[in-house]
């Protein structure tokens, strides 16, 4: 079977690998959302960022749908599961995608634990608040907003809470 990643966050930036192929991709039953509070990549224990994942709602989600050349498949696989559940606050889960293209496929998605203290709901101010002045591992939590927010508008997807947060990031930093 063919490996397909949904990247609706970071990965649509930086996916850490060369795709053999990507495409925009829709999932329903879920949607993007600033819920996992995040004390390795954007933050800290001590000064919690906040950072993306796909949480399930009566919604869709679009994204790109990354395909893994098989040569890669074993490498990329390991590589995900490394960073992406460094805390074990997202869950591994195949998911059914409808490409923009017609084709339909199952890819790899990493859905929030809902059980997992990471997980948070907050209002619009709070995320803004929480990502102005978090910074971690992989660098400060506003430049994961902002790469985000580029790159969706960039694939032409609206999303005005996003654009909210990335107006009101700015003003507090």
């Amino acid at each position: 079977m063919t490996m397909w990643v949904f990247g609706y966050g970071s990965l649509l930036w930086n996916p850490g690998f060369e795709p053999a192929e990507a495409v925009t991709a829709t999932l329903h039953g879920y949607h993007r959302s600033f819920c996992m509070l995040s004390i390795h990549h954007r933050g800290t224990v001590d000064e919690p960022g906040l950072v993306l994942a796909l949480d399930a709602a009566d919604a869709t989600c679009t994204g790109v749908a990354f395909r893994v050349a098989e040569a890669d498949e074993t490498r990329v696989l390991a590589e995900l599961r490394e960073r992406e559940l460094i805390s074990s606050a997202y869950l591994e889960a195949q998911v059914p995608l409808a490409l923009k293209d017609g084709r339909d496929v199952q890819a790899l998605a990493y859905v929030i634990n809902r059980d997992h203290e990471q997980y948070c709901q907050y209002d619009l101010e709070k995320q803004a608040q929480l990502i102005a002045r978090s910074v971690g591992g992989r660098g400060p939590n506003p430049e994961y907003l902002f790469n985000t927010a580029d790159h969706l508008v960039m694939m032409g997807i609206k999303d005005p809470d996003m654009a909210w947060l990335v107006a009101r990031v700015r003003e507090l930093t």
